[in-house]
């Protein structure tokens, strides 16, 4: 393949970075692109230093070249912007405009900061500007809707650059002149169709080559198109093609009538496959996608797929694994070529084959994560060999590079609405890939997001149970991002839900996620009272380890409360449940915040033989960390009671413990760590 040399917003062939010095043409539009960099804005013409970063704008119909072009300026003026380049997609395949709260979420990743899960746009947008305030960034936005989006996502630095490309102007954002593309000069059209055909079948018919040019208008992305077609025939004329073209000059743009002519030459199964992408998720394609939409074998998609590419009609996405774009401009003709060739419910099938499929691989991602556990095993065997993945890394790498468009499927099956019961199955499983090779904390973000579909789909389907398993995980973020009074909201609204499906779980669980978000409130009397009715619930259904650590969430909320009296009746009936309900470790745990609130009470005599008592059962338990804490309290009481000979022997002790546990943990990671894939996963209240 050649190096790609113009934008057809995807159209033309894949390049690398050594394809950027290839651009052809626009030499006048780049010279005045650099010039309107340097230029003086109004700002500065009336005295006053610019407060924003200069914009450029590119504009363009899809297919002209204009993503090409602004990559081209980009790669020509980086190095003036010392703390890199960003890049942004603002557009869907379909035309949607992407949020601003997911754009600005997106370039706050890409410079390595956080990006608290359930913050809005507006919180969002001023982290951005924030954190390129101090910086001096040249950024992209590519596919740009409207002003607004872009307005929202403009650094507060004059040191800043920002090109956006659109397809109209952008009205609102002030001192912007825009460059606006039309067709390509006839020599650079001319040497773009000599990259695909050789120069031999262009000099030799020159005049059919520059008819070819003219009834393609000079548009990029029809050259392309018609330089594959004539690739792909080396005994056909340009002269040929030329005329097919002019024959339908009536209809439609030279990208329609180039795109309709290669669609119509491919065989009856490749033309289908090809619509079909028109599906795909996020415009993102892989060998599986393509094989789930047609119903082909995976090898055939990605043959299909390599054709494609060599055709002009996908990209070839820069990836370890294998990948390919749809083409911006040709998404609508795709679109409008499914809905006219193949039935609704073809189309129908077709995305639930896809998600189908995704589910499956997402429960591969998961599994091999999961191999001591004989189930998760068996599972993973009885998947076909094309699904399963050949390491824990593999699986890792396969979901960080398909992330986009996984999330991007998990948004249109909800949006589809027919499609429910798979849209549910697919969040769930793509939530437990997450947390098991990511982590919870890590995927919050994201998670986020998943969890906020979940609470769509069962709001739409009134399913209650599903409602409040939503509602408690949005909250448990909220509330693990400082978010307290929205993650009490959710929680109301999860005792709700809950007790709507008359499910114990969800409901005991909220009342005490209530309690909980009190409690961080500093309302310790409505916290313990929250705290007493899940005790309550679970009294009733005789949960002797949950009333046990009830017992001890009153305790904690009536020690912040002062009330030492009653902190120290519950945290006795905790000691006493998790005694009964055989639970060693908690067991000790609690007898050490026994012998805290003694001590806080004033009652140091018994807070030692407490501790002494712990210590005992944090043995038992094995728990050192918890036994060197306990003889650390040992000292300092001892200390209080005027004993510093027995507080340094105890003091000691601990530091004996640390010491030899820190070595412990050492040769422990250094044993484990050739190899080691293990990852902890932790559980979701979303059902499989």
């Amino acid at each position: 393949m050649t190096d790609q040399a113009v934008d057809t917003d995807g159209a033309g062939p894949s390049g690398d970075a050594s394809a950027k010095s290839h651009f052809l043409g626009r030499t006048r539009e780049l010279k005045e692109l650099r010039a309107d960099i340097e230029r003086a804005g109004l700002d500065t013409l009336s005295g006053r230093k610019a407060p924003r970063a200069r914009v450029l704008l590119i504009a363009g119909r899809p297919g002209s070249g204009r993503t090409a072009l602004a990559e081209e300026l980009v790669r020509q003026v980086a190095d003036r912007y010392a703390d890199g380049v960003l890049r942004v997609r603002l557009g869907e395949p379909d035309g949607t405009p992407v949020p601003v709260e997911r754009a600005a979420r997106e370039l706050l990743t890409a410079l390595d900061l956080p990006t608290p899960p359930g913050a809005g746009e507006d919180e969002l947008s001023e982290a951005l500007r924030a954190a390129l305030a101090e910086r001096r960034v040249l950024l992209l936005l590519d596919d740009a809707a409207g002003a607004e989006q872009v307005d929202a996502l403009l650094p507060d630095s004059p040191d800043c650059l920002a090109v956006a490309v659109s397809q109209g102007p952008l009205t609102g954002i002030t001192d912007v002149r825009p460059c606006t593309l039309g067709g390509l000069d006839t020599k650079s059209a001319l040497e773009l169709l000599t990259r695909y055909t050789g120069s031999v079948r262009i000099t030799v018919d020159p005049r059919a080559a520059e008819s070819l040019v003219e009834v393609c208008q000079g548009q990029p992305a029809a050259l392309a198109l018609a330089g594959g077609w004539l690739a792909a025939r080396p005994q056909a004329g340009v002269s040929d093609l030329a005329k097919r073209l002019h024959a339908e000059a009536d209809e439609g743009t030279p990208l329609s009538r180039a795109f309709r002519l290669v669609h119509e030459q491919l065989p009856a199964p490749a033309a289908r496959i090809l619509r079909l992408l028109s599906l795909a998720p996020a415009g993102l394609v892989d060998p599986h996608t393509a094989s789930a939409l047609a119903g082909c074998s995976v090898s055939t998609a990605r043959t299909a797929l390599d054709d494609f590419v060599a055709l002009n009609l996908l990209r070839a996405v820069d990836s370890p694994l294998p990948q390919y774009e749809v083409p911006g401009c040709l998404h609508p003709l795709l679109h409008a070529l499914a809905e006219s060739h193949d039935r609704p419910g073809e189309l129908q099938l077709a995305r639930a084959r896809m998600l189908e499929r995704t589910v499956r691989l997402l429960q591969s991602c998961r599994a091999i994560t999961e191999t001591d556990n004989p189930e998760a095993r068996e599972k993973l065997q009885g998947l076909p060999r094309s699904l399963r993945f050949p390491s824990p890394r593999a699986a890792a790498d396969w979901l960080d590079i398909r992330r986009p468009a996984l999330l991007a499927a998990a948004r249109l099956a909800v949006a589809d609405g027919e499609l429910d019961t798979l849209a549910r199955r697919l969040m769930s499983q793509l939530v437990r890939a997450m947390v098991a090779h990511v982590g919870t904390q890590a995927a919050a973000p994201d998670l986020y997001g998943i969890h906020r579909l979940v609470l769509d789909v069962a709001e739409r389907r009134g399913l209650p149970r599903e409602k409040a398993a939503a509602l408690l995980n949005l909250g448990d973020l909220d509330a693990r991002t400082g978010r307290t009074s929205e993650a009490l909201v959710r929680y109301r609204a999860a005792l709700e839900a809950g007790r709507e499906a008359n499910d114990p779980y969800a409901t005991g669980r909220a009342m005490e996620s209530v309690g909980g978000t009190h409690q961080e409130l500093g309302d310790y009397d409505r916290a313990a009272d929250w705290f007493g009715r899940a005790l309550a619930q679970r009294l009733a259904r005789d949960e002797r380890a949950d009333a046990a650590r009830l017992y001890g969430r009153i305790g904690t909320a009536h020690t912040y409360a002062g009330r030492y009296g009653e902190a120290l009746r519950n945290w006795r009936a905790a000691v006493a449940g998790h005694r009964k309900s055989g639970d060693v470790a908690a067991q000790a745990r609690a007898l050490s915040e026994l012998a805290r609130v003694q001590e806080y009470a004033g009652r140091p005599e018994e807070s030692l033989y407490t501790c002494q008592e712990a210590v005992e059962w944090a043995r038992r338990a094995d728990d050192v960390r918890l036994q060197a804490a306990l003889q650390l309290r040992l000292a300092d009481t001892l200390e209080r009671l005027g004993d510093s000979a027995a507080a340094r022997l105890h003091r000691g002790a601990a530091e004996r413990m640390l010491g030899e546990e820190l070595q412990e943990s050492h040769e422990s990671d250094t044993e484990a760590a050739p190899g080691s894939d293990a990852c902890e996963i932790r559980s979701t209240s979303i059902e499989d």
